[in-house]
């Protein structure tokens, strides 16, 4: 994949928050920028009130670390920036450092397409510290969004129960980039199709589409509209019926499929974009079986979503194909993901690394500290928990308690010795060297579906998911507590006697 390349025709370094750049300066200033440090990017709530999250965009953060550096004109822009006293913002010392700083870090994160959950670091990166932080924004924004998208797409197609879904909501996309992106976090999330032309040629994905409403209205009659069409596409026909009378579309889209059929060709179906949905398309299949087209697929669209789709299901609808746009690539309900990226870790000077633990007065917003990974357990090829663990830290084999991170009374007792286990964070880059040959977005798309096929069905559940078992390793938990213990008892030392 080339995306950065195709689109934007060189760097994309000053894609960030002016906030990064002045703490890149501060760093420098104060002879911090090339201490070491780790920072984890991850989330605290699943989306959609859902139980799972599929992660995406792992593909993007690798295209964009090959290419991150500050070319001539970045430069030149930033050296034209002026503070409040009229002097420019960032000295030329720090422009030249810019200017030849290349990407150095060691990134592990969990391969696309693994089912997530919060708390668990998607992308761990390590690395001078002025470089972990200055990626901080575009890794959020590329992995936020996209693992968004795939997880709704694999929710409308759970939804479906392994009917096709269609994803075409490129014109009701946040922009182009956002259409982009979504077109392909879709199709990793299970659709089996996008109408984006341009995602189908930069990312390999298979294209579908028939007409527009606006199709049957240039001609003076639908009839005239279908057989139009049906000279056009013979093989591929299928036709929308609601323009006028859905019932009255019905009847024409047989009519030319009849002609279509003593040509040789097959009418492949009709498509429905308004009105009762459950209705009509079961008006549909008996109009359709009774003509002799058992076989005409009955498409519907219409501002659909998981929720609409598993309604429709349960009112025994003769849907077969689902077309999905709006609410999918908007990721309808919730516009973000809400992931972050903290600091965990810091080299100091004897060599080790020191953990690092931001308190809050929520539970769930106190990072995890130190250097970790994840492993999940597997029983018979069936997910039993995960577990956040510290990579210097031995698990005990037959033993192992994970806690909640954010209630310390639930507690799962684990018999690692007796379960298979998957490491989750893989090597991605070493010192700026990529390590990882990315797979194929066919193999992503794959990989989702053998996650999910991994969890119980209580926990892909639509309303009221059951929660899956993730939790931190004793030793992790004890890490946690105590360095937290430490801050309050300093900020209480800190404040000012009464």
């Amino acid at each position: 994949m080339k995306i950065t390349k195709d689109l934007y025709q060189g760097s994309l370094a000053l894609l960030t928050d002016f906030y990064q750049l002045t703490m890149a300066y501060a760093y420098w200033k104060s002879g911090k920028a090339e201490q070491e440090a780790v920072f984890n990017l991850f989330f605290r709530k699943h989306p959609f009130q859902g139980g799972f999250t599929v992660a995406a965009g792992l593909d993007y953060v690798i295209d964009y670390c090959k290419n991150f550096k500050f070319n001539k004109e970045d430069i030149d822009y930033l050296a034209a920036m002026k503070g409040k006293d009229g002097q420019p913002v960032f000295a030329k010392g720090f422009l030249d450092y810019l200017s030849e700083m290349r990407f150095s870090c060691d990134i592990d994160a969990v391969e696309e397409g693994t089912v997530v959950f919060p708390n668990t670091p998607l992308v761990r990166v390590k690395g001078p510290l002025i470089q972990c932080q200055l990626l901080e924004t575009p890794l959020l924004n590329i992995i936020n969004f996209q693992s968004l998208i795939a997880t709704k797409a694999a929710r409308i197609n759970l939804a479906a129960l392994g009917e096709p879904v269609l994803e075409f909501g490129l014109r009701r996309a946040q922009g182009i980039d956002g259409g982009l992106a979504a077109s392909r976090a879709a199709y990793i999330g299970g659709c089996s199709s996008t109408s984006n032309v341009m995602a189908g040629k930069l990312f390999g994905i298979p294209v579908s589409g028939t007409h527009a409403h606006s199709w049957i209205m240039s001609f003076e009659t639908e009839l005239e509209a279908f057989e139009a069409y049906a000279e056009a596409f013979p093989d591929q026909s299928v036709f929308l019926v609601d323009t006028y009378d859905t019932v009255n579309g019905i009847k024409n889209a047989i009519k030319v499929g009849k002609a279509l059929r003593s040509k040789g060709k097959e009418m492949l179906g009709i498509r429905i974009d308004s009105g009762d949905l459950a209705y009509f398309s079961n008006v549909a299949r008996e109009m359709l079986d009774e003509a002799g087209f058992p076989d005409a697929k009955i498409v519907a669209s219409n501002d659909l979503d998981e929720h609409i789709i598993s309604s429709l299901k349960g009112q025994e609808a003769s849907i077969n194909v689902w077309g999905v746009g709006t609410k999918l690539v908007t990721a309808f309900d919730q516009p973000a993901l809400g992931g972050v990226y903290k600091l965990s870790a810091i080299r100091i000077e004897d060599g080790t690394f020191v953990p690092k633990v931001k308190i809050s007065q929520q539970s769930m917003k106190i990072n995890i500290p130190g250097i970790h990974n994840v492993k999940r357990y597997y029983s018979k090829g069936k997910a039993v928990a995960d577990m956040i663990y510290l990579e210097d830290q031995e698990i005990n084999p037959k033993a192992a308690l994970i806690i909640d991170p954010n209630d310390p009374t639930r507690r799962k007792r684990l018999m690692p010795y007796f379960y298979q286990e998957e490491t989750l964070l893989k090597e991605i880059f070493r010192r700026g060297e990529l390590q990882y040959a990315p797979p194929s977005i066919e193999a992503i798309r794959e990989r989702v579906q053998v996650q999910l096929g991994a969890f119980d069905k209580a926990h892909k559940r639509l309303v009221n998911p059951h929660i899956y078992p993730v939790g931190l390793e004793e030793n992790l938990h004890n890490l946690r507590m105590n360095l937290v213990l430490q801050a309050k008892q300093t900020e209480d030392e800190d404040q000012p006697e009464k």
